[in-house]
């Protein structure tokens, strides 16, 4: 056997050993929460989890600032398909969105509505309007002041995920609560 021959059959056997290593790598099934089916298209439910201590890089994260009411809080929720109806899975959030807001009361936000792209543009800023007006109305039911909040509609402009697959949809049906000032 040749040096050539001995080196083609080593390159060959990494080749082999790296694909099947991917290819067990994709089989390997996720697991499916009791109660629930696996739903490519789906935008995954609010988990609330309380706050933990962060470590590593975020532990920068300073209390009342964006990044806490974003990597703590969470500042987005998601709606079904033509609709401005408040989720079960959103409240949980809602409800985290509006304890930090009462406990950084220097704080204002502004609710972004957005669509998915199907549609026409007229129709979806309106939509975008009703959604953000849902999460405003919410708020100011749990106790934030409502000239803390504002509201605008983006329609189908600022869209998150690119792409026509349902899963790229389910993301931008959604309300976006943005911190515009006071924040720490």
């Amino acid at each position: 056997m040749t040096v050539k021959t001995s080196r083609s059959i080593r390159l060959a056997l990494m080749g082999m050993g790296a694909v099947a290593v991917l290819a067990a790598g994709a089989c390997a099934k996720r697991p499916v929460a009791a109660g629930t089916t696996a739903d490519a298209g789906a935008v995954p439910a609010y988990n609330p989890v309380a706050p933990t201590q962060p470590t590593g890089p975020m532990s920068a994260v300073r209390p009342g600032s964006e990044q806490d009411f974003s990597v703590n809080v969470g500042d987005r929720v998601y709606f079904d398909l033509d609709s401005h109806t408040l989720r079960a899975d959103a409240l949980p959030r809602l409800a985290d969105q509006a304890r930090w807001l009462q406990q950084y009361p220097r704080i204002m936000v502004r609710i972004e509505g957005n669509a998915d792209e199907r549609g026409t543009r007229e129709y979806n800023l309106a939509l975008g309007a009703r959604r953000a007006q849902s999460i405003r109305a919410y708020l100011v039911s749990q106790g934030v002041a409502a000239n803390r909040i504002d509201v605008i509609s983006y329609g189908k402009e600022r869209l998150i995920a690119q792409g026509a697959s349902e899963a790229a949809h389910a993301q931008n049906r959604n309300g976006h609560t943005a911190i515009v000032s006071g924040a720490e």
